[in-house]
C-alpha cells in the first residue's frame, strides 16, 4: 500500500500483513509490543517496576482491592445471605453533574436490587470515596464502612449489627 501526498513529496509505506519481513525486518504476526527491544537494541528490556514493588499497582487497583478485602471480610461473617452479591468499582456517580448542581452531596456509593436477570450489586464510587476520605491511611476503613452501609440496607439490618467495629475505628 502507497498514499502520498503530491504538494509536499511526502510518502508513506505500509507493509501488507500477509507479507513476512517487510520494511522493518520483523515477521508478519508480530507487533512492536510483542518484540522485546526496538530495532536497535537500545529499548527497554522488561517491565520498569516490578510486581513486587509498590508502584506496580495503580489506584485504581489498590482500591479495587480494598473492596474485595471488605467484601470477603463481611462474606466470612455472615457466609450464606451474601451469596450471589456482586461488588463494583466506579468512577463516579452518573448525574454528578447535576448532584453538584442541586447542592445534593455526591454518593460514595449505591445498592442495586436483584433483578430477574442478575443478583444484587453494590457500587462503590472511587473518585468520591477517595475525595472523602481526608488522611490516604483511612482509606481502607472509609471503604469498608461504605460496603457496609450498603450491604446492611441490602439485608435490611443495622450496620453495627452486620459488622461489630462498623464506625469504632476513628
Amino acid at each position: 500500500m502507497q498514499s502520498s501526498h503530491h504538494a509536499s513529496g511526502f510518502t508513506v509505506r505500509l507493509a501488507d500483513p500477509e507479507t513476512s519481513g517487510g520494511a522493518t525486518g520483523v515477521p508478519a504476526g508480530r507487533s512492536f509490543t510483542q518484540r522485546r527491544r526496538n530495532r536497535h537494541g537500545r529499548g527497554l528490556r522488561g517491565e520498569l517496576l516490578l510486581p513486587t514493588l509498590p508502584g506496580y499497582r495503580s489506584r485504581s487497583d489498590r482500591f479495587d482491592e480494598l473492596v474485595m478485602d471488605s467484601a470477603q471480610r463481611l462474606h466470612d461473617i455472615w457466609g450464606k445471605p451474601l451469596d450471589g452479591v456482586r461488588f463494583a468499582v466506579d468512577e463516579i456517580p452518573p448525574n454528578l453533574e447535576q448532584l453538584v448542581a442541586d447542592g445534593s452531596p455526591a454518593p460514595l456509593g449505591c445498592y442495586t436490587p436483584a433483578t430477574e436477570d442478575e443478583g444484587p450489586i453494590i457500587t462503590l464510587y472511587r473518585r468520591v470515596v477517595e475525595q472523602a476520605c481526608p488522611v490516604k491511611e483511612e482509606l481502607q476503613d472509609l471503604v469498608h464502612d461504605v460496603v457496609v452501609e450498603h450491604t446492611a440496607e441490602m439485608l435490611g439490618v443495622a450496620p453495627e449489627t452486620l459488622d461489630p467495629v462498623y464506625r469504632r475505628r476513628y
